[in-house]
Order: C-alpha cells, then sequence, then structure tokens
C-alpha cells in the first residue's frame, strides 16, 4: 500500500513538473498582463526595432494596445498617432503623453515616432471636407 501511494505521489510530482516546464518555456506575457515597469522598458526595446513603413496593425500587434491615441484627416491621409508608455514622470495612476513615445502613422503605415513627430502631427493641416 505504502509502494503504491509513494508510486502516485512521484508520478503527481512528475506531471507537476512537466507542465511548469511547458508553461515557463511556451508561455508568451502578452504587453498587456505586464506590470507598468517591465510594460516600459518592453515597449522602448520594441520601439527601438521598428522601421518605417510597417503597418499598423503589425505595430499593435508587438506592441499591445497603445496607451493614448489620436487621430485625424490630413492633406497626405489619414493620420493616426499612437503612444506608448516609455519612461516614468510622476507617480500618479496615469500615463500621460509625456511619459509616452508617440508613434505616427499616415494611411496605417509607420512614417516616423518620437516628439516631432508629435509636433507635425499637431501642425499638419486638416483635409478639406469631403
Amino acid at each position: 500500500m505504502k509502494f503504491k501511494l509513494a508510486w502516485v505521489v512521484a508520478t503527481l510530482f512528475c506531471a507537476y513538473v512537466i507542465f511548469v516546464a511547458v508553461v515557463v518555456l511556451v508561455y508568451e506575457p502578452q504587453p498587456q498582463d505586464m506590470d507598468w515597469q517591465d510594460r516600459q522598458e518592453f515597449n522602448k526595446q520594441t520601439i527601438a526595432q521598428l522601421d518605417i513603413g510597417q503597418d499598423k496593425q503589425a505595430v499593435i500587434a508587438l506592441l499591445g494596445p497603445a496607451d493614448i491615441s489620436e487621430a485625424k484627416p490630413g492633406l497626405e491621409g489619414n493620420l493616426t498617432v499612437l503612444f506608448y508608455r516609455t519612461q516614468h514622470v510622476s507617480s500618479d495612476g496615469e500615463t500621460s503623453r509625456e511619459e509616452c513615445t508617440p508613434l505616427l502613422f499616415i494611411n496605417n503605415k509607420l512614417s516616423a515616432w518620437g516628439e516631432s513627430s508629435y509636433q507635425s502631427f499637431l501642425e499638419s493641416p486638416f483635409a478639406p471636407p469631403i
């Protein structure tokens, strides 16, 4: 009887170890599931690897949902700015634009990122009404 109990315990332990190993090796946390500090570092590293011309949906797939977003029609096409938190400023529980890196998309293609890109977005003229 003791042998059977020891065998059951050993089998359960081995199954648990295998399960944990599979989870650790296979599980890829999503950016939106990370705590703010890990996500901020992840955002910085991922943004540094982006290329001009990448599709907006591909960028969202890499970085997860934006912390803040803005959009407007422009003379060059539809302009969208996605803000991703990359630098902590104050511990107020809110993510502000000053804590984010803006990514500028024209017609859903990445055209620029950084503060100067956002300033050009703000200064770009609206498209005439259709």
